[in-house]
């Protein structure tokens, strides 16, 4: 007999019918305790759930009595309570791989957009404002042979400094838990303490899970040793960054401007000073949204299901203790 899922996001026609293959699957629209109440049979039942932006707590999971994995289709896994889940030996897969190389480009473009304000000249232009030479109220400022200090070296940090260095020919600092023996030697990439990455950065360069240690890492204190031409770049989590104390460092020029493709609340609020800010380049949270790369985590994540629940955990894994 199949082991029973919950599916609690779309799947291309080609991952849905693998999923099929290996469970019986049943869909729900989200992860909340009302659906548990309204589908408590299927809740009952389930093995596995997969899908993506839903909230997993105790709570929850009182409602799941036989689950034994979850695959989140995504690298982040902030939604999930580790502790409950650790507690309850349910195991924790997820999607780190695959999206590196796209959100490293994600990160690329806000550096290049809001250093040379892309995205506000293009829609002065789009205004007709552009009516002859331009002049110094429409120049932005250069991003090769500058500084990038990247926060956090995972492989994301990995491949945009690969596109700072070999690309812009720019300096690499970075901070992180450990010396990053690949980033010294491919890139000469400095390792510093964070307020020097601070003090020193052209480019801070946020690529950083959230986490009790995360949260609000860079705050009105942080933000005030940046320099004032500096430029912030967050593309990891949205609550790493103090959103209020942002606000204030670009409206009191403390720093040069911002390119946020993540938000302490999303979709950002339409009413966020950060939509009214010259110097601010915000996206939707896109950093993994091309066609390919999100068909290569929903690929992923289904993989994973299958490899969990069969007893086939090799790579992947959030909480390998688990397994043990």
């Amino acid at each position: 007999m199949k082991p029973e899922v919950l599916l609690y996001k779309p799947l291309p026609d080609d991952l849905r019918a693998r999923l099929d293959e290996h469970f019986t699957v049943t869909v729900i629209k989200d992860l909340t305790l009302e659906n548990a109440d309204r589908q408590a049979d299927a809740f009952a039942r389930a093995e596995g759930i997969i899908g993506s932006s839903s909230k997993v707590d105790a709570a929850l999971l009182a409602k799941l009595p036989k689950l034994r994995a979850a695959s989140t289709i995504s690298v982040g896994y902030d939604n999930f309570d580790l502790d409950a889940l650790n507690q309850r030996g349910v195991v924790l897969m997820h999607t780190p791989t695959v999206l590196t190389e796209t959100v490293a480009d994600t990160m690329m473009a806000l550096v290049l957009s809001s250093a040379r304000r892309v995205v506000e000249v293009a829609e002065r232009v789009k205004a007709g404002e552009w009516r002859g030479s331009i002049g110094p109220d429409w120049f932005g400022t250069d991003v090769h042979h500058k500084k990038m200090g990247i926060l956090g070296m995972g492989r994301i940090g990995l491949a945009l400094a690969q596109r700072a260095h070999h690309g812009f020919g720019m300096s690499i600092l970075y901070n992180a838990r450990k010396h990053h023996e690949e980033a010294e030697s491919r890139f000469n990439a400095r390792y510093c303490d964070l307020d020097t990455l601070l003090r020193e950065a052209d480019f801070l360069c946020i690529s950083l899970p959230l986490t009790e240690q995360t949260h609000h890492m860079i705050g009105r204190e942080q933000l005030a040793k940046m320099k004032p031409d500096a430029i912030l770049i967050n593309a990891g989590r949205g609550p790493v960054v103090d959103e209020q104390a942002l606000i204030e460092a670009l409206q009191n020029q403390t720093i040069r401007g911002a390119g946020l493709d993540v938000f302490e609340q999303e979709p950002l609020p339409v009413d966020s000073p950060l939509l009214k800010l010259p110097g601010v380049v915000a996206l939707p949270h896109i950093g993994s949204a091309t066609h390919e790369t999100r068909y290569g985590m929903a690929r992923d994540a289904v993989d994973n299901l299958i490899a969990a629940l069969s007893g086939k955990v090799e790579k992947n894994c959030v909480n390998p203790q688990v397994l043990r």
